[in-house]
C-alpha cells in the first residue's frame, strides 16, 4: 500500500475543483445557491501553506484521497470562536482506514505551528466518536442553519 502523505492546496492547485465537487455533493444540500464553482472560489481564498485558511489534503501515489480545512469563524453564531476545523471529507472507499484520523491531525499540527491554541469544530455526527478519540471535547448541541450539530472544542 502506497504512503499516506499530506500537502497544501496551493501545493496541488489541480485538486481545487475536485475539492469543491465533493463538497457540493456532501454539503451542498445546506445552501441551494452554491455550485462547485462558487465552492472553488471560495476554496481559492484557503490556497495557503502558512496561513489562515488553508486546506489541507490526503494523498496516497499521486491520488488525492481526502480533505480538510483550518479556517476563521466558520460559525456566525459564535463571532469569539476564532480558528475551526472544517470540511473534513474521505472519499467513501478511503474511509474506515484512518485516513480522517491521520489528517485532522495534519490539520491540528499545522494550526499548532501558526500559534493556535485552541480550535474547534461542527459535525453532524451527534455521536462525535472519532473527533472525541482524538481528544476533542463537545460544548454544545445547538441547531445551526436548520441542521442539529455538535459543536467541540480542542485545546493545543
Amino acid at each position: 500500500m502506497k504512503a499516506l502523505r499530506f500537502e497544501s492546496l496551493i501545493d496541488r492547485p489541480d485538486a481545487l475543483s475536485l475539492i469543491a465537487k465533493w463538497y457540493w455533493q456532501e454539503w451542498g444540500r445546506l445552501n441551494p445557491a452554491a455550485t462547485t464553482e462558487s465552492i472553488a472560489a471560495k476554496l481559492s481564498a484557503s490556497m495557503n501553506r502558512d496561513a489562515i485558511p488553508l486546506v489541507m489534503l490526503a494523498i496516497r501515489g499521486d491520488e488525492v484521497i481526502g480533505s480538510a480545512e483550518l479556517k476563521y469563524r466558520e460559525m456566525t453564531i459564535y463571532p469569539d470562536k476564532e480558528h475551526w476545523l472544517g470540511g473534513v471529507f474521505v472519499v467513501p472507499e478511503h474511509r474506515g482506514k484512518g485516513v480522517a484520523a491521520r489528517l485532522i491531525e495534519a490539520v491540528v499540527d499545522t494550526a499548532r505551528s501558526l500559534n493556535v491554541t485552541m480550535l474547534h469544530l461542527q459535525t453532524e455526527r451527534l455521536n462525535s466518536g472519532l473527533y472525541q478519540k482524538l481528544g476533542w471535547q463537545r460544548t454544545e448541541q445547538v441547531c445551526y442553519r436548520g441542521l442539529d450539530v455538535i459543536v467541540m472544542q480542542r485545546t493545543l
